[in-house]
């Protein structure tokens, strides 16, 4: 009995040992999420405090690289191309680097997202986008460092950094026009030739009005500039479930001869197994 409570005892102090007390972080992270025009773009960085410090100039040193934040890189996320200035900055991470200064500020744009903190080597061939802009100066005192998304517009925002009572702004564009005019056109232009071939697949899948997908079908290779193997397999399909033996047979001759030709051997053998399965030696 001892010893079954000694093994307990051992085993509730081992336990102890290794549980672990969470407590808040100094510099707690923050994700903003945020839509502009039809983009997204994503901001993760952490957020330290001023804790009666001095900040830009002593804390963070003027003319020297600053990593914007605490712990590990701030990162920023487009889902579409963004102008920044005059430069193109392609879709994608980057993590956000700048150079404080009196008069004005350097921001980078850093290919490299996988620092804690500052690389320990600057690389200016990952350096995708870099900016001067000049801070204000603000009539109150930011405690706890701040990243926003400013003067939202549909075709555009400013990314915003304030911390102890400076603001510095970095506006940038999306291609919300060209984007908008792309899908107007598309839409007022009708379906296309994958939309009329999903169309009919679903209802020859899903077991609906069949002669809907046959002018489908049809249609989709009409628009088709050059139509694939594996549309001609789904019009053989559909012709057959219409009724129509003889454009099956033809559907499934051209899916075979495409697929052959694209060296397809799975769709060969599905459109013999067809074309055996209606007569055809």
């Amino acid at each position: 009995m001892k010893k079954l409570f000694l093994f307990v005892f051992a085993g509730l102090v081992a336990s102890v040992g290794f549980a672990q007390i969470e407590t808040p972080q100094p510099s707690p992270f923050q994700k903003i999420e945020q839509k502009v025009g039809l983009s997204d773009v994503t901001l993760e960085y952490s957020r330290p405090s001023m804790k009666g410090r001095k900040i830009f100039g002593d804390l963070v040193p003027y003319d020297k690289v600053w990593r914007t934040g605490a712990n590990q890189n701030t990162k920023i996320t487009f889902s579409d191309d963004v102008m920044i200035g005059d430069t193109k900055l392609k879709a994608g991470s980057y993590a956000i680097y700048t150079k404080p200064g009196t008069q004005s500020w350097e921001v980078y744009f850093y290919t490299d997202t996988n620092n804690w903190g500052n690389p320990q080597e600057w690389e200016e061939s990952k350096v995708a986008v870099a900016v001067k802009t000049q801070p204000l100066p603000m009539p109150m005192s930011v405690e706890t460092f701040t990243i926003t998304f400013d003067d939202l517009k549909n075709d555009g925002a400013t990314i915003g950094i304030l911390w102890e009572n400076t603001y510095v702004g970095v506006p940038f564009s999306v291609p919300t026009d060209k984007m908008v005019t792309a899908n107007i056109e598309r839409v007022m232009g009708g379906p296309s030739s994958g939309d009329y071939y999903n169309a009919a697949v679903y209802y020859l899948t899903a077991d609906k009005d069949i002669n809907k997908a046959k002018m489908w079908i049809d249609k989709s290779i009409e628009m088709s500039e050059k139509p694939a193997f594996w549309y001609y397999r789904q019009k053989s399909l559909i012709y057959a479930k219409a009724g129509d033996k003889k454009g099956a047979i033809e559907a499934a001759q051209k899916s075979m001869q495409l697929a052959q030709e694209a060296g397809n051997s799975d769709y060969v053998a599905l459109n013999k197994k067809s074309l055996a399965e209606w007569g055809v030696k």
